[in-house]
């Protein structure tokens, strides 16, 4: 598969707000001007260098060109706002610097809590109502826990597996994000906690479901040799996929055997010169539980209806977590459902912070490769391959 974008733009900076349930009395706006200014810095750039703007289409986050105006970049020659999930705006302004559209862009995601995902937010007064000053509607409908706890139920009936399975992927993601400063859920979890947990749908719990947050990321992305300019190890997107079937709906899926994660998968191994096997740290999606085990099957790891038990046959029980071949850490950051539901921004993220060096107590020796599966199984599937130069 055509592949000429390959190892062409690099990621050279990073900032975030971090996140929590509440931050305060602060707009979405203000958030992403803040994680923006972090990245700007970070990538050891001003305003005036930045010559695209990428803002994600959440609710309430600002639009790029009020983002661009807050921030005071004179000129701008490509701005969009792709829908979530995050490698849709990294896409985005990856093909817009190898198009020559623009050199340097600024990508930001802000979130904020709403109505129809926090009970505390439907009490706010400030958050009952979308930008147009309209009711935020809370509609019932299969999209998306309503699917993703039908294709749970599915899953665990087909392949005969207990809700432990659900559960150590859970237990996993806090004890990573007990590591992260920037993540919001820092209580320990256990599996007795897990398997006591409120079930919100069966087979599907409080605990399976990600966490609604505040808060911001940003990255600054410009070609492999400004990049080189500018830091000694860039970290380049190596390849990147998205993906979707005929029948993507939720309710419209005919089996688990064939979605949009298959045709990712398929995509990025045809664009990739590294797999499994140079792999140093695995983000998997995980804004339902049940995404993060069809990652880890659809990409490889194990046979279909054996997550499960690989998960449990790499767990390490020092630490809590799962460390594939005793090495390669799951979401190292906490992921959606422990950090925070960022759309796979703190994958990316994180990524990119792996793969600085600059991780901390959560730094995987020597990372060179990292593997991202972002979104579930419907119209957002994703994925990319980011490398150390």
């Amino acid at each position: 598969m055509r592949n000429p974008i390959k190892d062409q733009v690099a990621i050279v900076g990073v900032g975030s707000t971090g996140f929590s349930r509440d931050a305060g009395e602060r707009s979405p706006k203000s958030l992403a001007c803040e994680a923006s200014i972090r990245a700007i810095r970070d990538a050891g750039l001003t305003a005036k260098d930045i010559n695209g703007v990428v803002s994600t289409q959440e609710p309430m986050a600002p639009q790029p060109h009020r983002l661009s105006a807050a921030l005071g970049i004179p000129d701008v020659t490509h701005f969009s706002s792709p829908t979530p999930v995050a490698m849709f705006s990294l896409i985005d302004a990856m093909n817009a610097i190898f198009s020559g559209a623009c050199d340097t862009v600024l990508v930001s995601f802000a979130f904020q809590r709403l109505p129809w995902n926090s009970r505390s937010a439907a009490r706010d007064p400030f958050r009952k109502f979308d930008i147009t000053g309209g009711v935020v509607p809370m509609p019932e409908s299969m999209d998306p826990s309503a699917a993703y706890t039908a294709w749970a139920s599915r899953y665990i009936h087909e392949h005969g597996v207990p809700r432990e399975a659900l559960g150590r992927v859970a237990l996993n993601m806090r004890a990573n994000a007990l590591r992260n400063p920037l993540a919001t859920m820092k209580t320990p979890l256990t599996m007795k906690d897990y398997l006591r947990a409120r079930i919100i749908r069966d087979p599907l719990c409080l605990l399976d479901m990600d966490v609604p947050v505040d808060g911001a990321d940003s990255f600054v992305l410009t070609t492999v040799e400004k990049a080189k300019e500018i830091t000694d190890h860039p970290v380049v997107i190596h390849a990147t996929s998205v993906g979707l079937v005929d029948q993507n709906d939720e309710d419209q899926l005919p089996s688990l055997a064939h979605h949009g994660q298959h045709v990712v998968v398929d995509a990025l191994r045809k664009k990739s010169d590294v797999w499994l096997e140079d792999v140093d740290v695995f983000f998997p999606y995980d804004g339902f539980t049940i995404i993060t085990l069809g990652w880890i099957e659809n990409f490889g790891w194990c046979e279909t209806g054996q997550a499960g038990c690989f998960l449990e046959e790499h767990w390490d029980d020092a630490s809590g977590r799962v460390l594939i071949d005793g090495r390669i850490p799951l979401n190292p950051h906490g992921g959606s459902l422990s950090e925070g539901a960022t759309r796979g921004s703190g994958h990316v993220r994180e990524a990119v912070v792996q793969l600085r060096h600059q991780a901390g107590d959560r730094q995987v020796e020597g990372a060179q490769t990292a593997l991202i599966g972002c979104g579930g199984f419907f119209f957002n599937s994703q994925g990319a391959i980011l490398r150390r130069l």
